[in-house]
């Protein structure tokens, strides 16, 4: 056959318009493409529901990518073992209770299973901003990242969704964004943004999970940014708590939507 560059084109654009459009109105909206926001996609996705995920980089991934000082092996424990079995990623024992996998291939799967299992990817878009009605985040102001970095005067577009997950990691961006432009109080101790400890990765595994849960009406925190928001430590290159953390966002925010009229 021969090509036409003009259809190539058309075909980019139409294709790209229409996921697009079709992510204005979703359930969920999360800002993040490390392992908890995917791991959290995913299985939102699994239970029917409608979800995007804006990453503002060119790859999807988060630190899962360089494992440990770019040895690209990462290490799981027992419990977060189950959620890689779960995508088929493969793991090897190491010691009791210490299980390694290689992160290329955890991080790729993870990508892959969350798009297969429906999730809307768009990578090179940065939340700028939220939408915020009656006190309830209800959305995101999105832009490009390239406009971001050339510091264009360049206004953003809004898409609404029902929930928003912060899963930006240490920098916890969207909450805060949601701190610094509003005269809101956190569901934290103080009120604001506690800020990450310095790295312990026994407390940090656990704090995870328990950090994992809605920061303020509308708005829920996931992964690293979940112990930042709340005031915990590090972890390190173990990404157990990563993944289950991602899986609680979403069995509690599915709670959620199936309250939701």
């Amino acid at each position: 056959m021969s090509l036409d560059e003009k259809i190539i084109t058309e075909a980019i654009i139409e294709r790209y318009f229409a996921k697009l459009k079709s992510s204005l109105s979703v359930d969920v909206a999360i800002v993040g493409g490390g392992p908890s926001g995917l791991v959290c996609s995913y299985y939102l996705a699994k239970n029917g529901y409608k979800v995007s995920l804006f990453e503002r980089k060119l790859s999807i991934g988060g630190g899962m990518w360089g494992g440990g000082m770019m040895f690209n092996e990462i290490v799981v424990q027992e419990e977060g073992k189950r959620i890689l079995d779960e995508f088929e990623i493969q793991t090897y024992p190491y010691r009791d209770g210490y299980y390694t996998a290689d992160s290329v291939e955890s991080i790729s799967t993870l990508c892959s299973k969350a798009v297969k299992a429906g999730v809307k990817i768009f990578n090179l878009l940065s939340a700028e901003d939220l939408v915020i009605k009656h006190n309830r985040v209800s959305g995101l102001v999105l832009n490009w990242t390239a406009v971001e970095m050339a510091q264009l005067h360049v206004d953003p577009l809004t898409i609404e969704s029902k929930f928003v997950v912060d899963a930006t990691g240490h920098a916890t961006e969207v909450v805060a964004i949601l701190q610094r432009k509003n005269d809101i109080k956190l569901f934290t101790e103080t009120g604001k943004i506690l800020g990450e400890r310095s790295l312990w990765a026994e407390a940090a595994e656990n704090d995870t999970l328990s950090n994992t849960r809605e920061v303020f009406p509308g708005l829920y925190v996931t992964g690293m940014a979940a112990n930042a928001v709340f005031g915990s430590y590090r972890m390190g290159p173990i990404f157990g708590g990563m993944l289950l953390s991602g899986e609680k966002a979403a069995l509690l925010i599915s709670e959620e939507l199936k309250r939701w009229k």
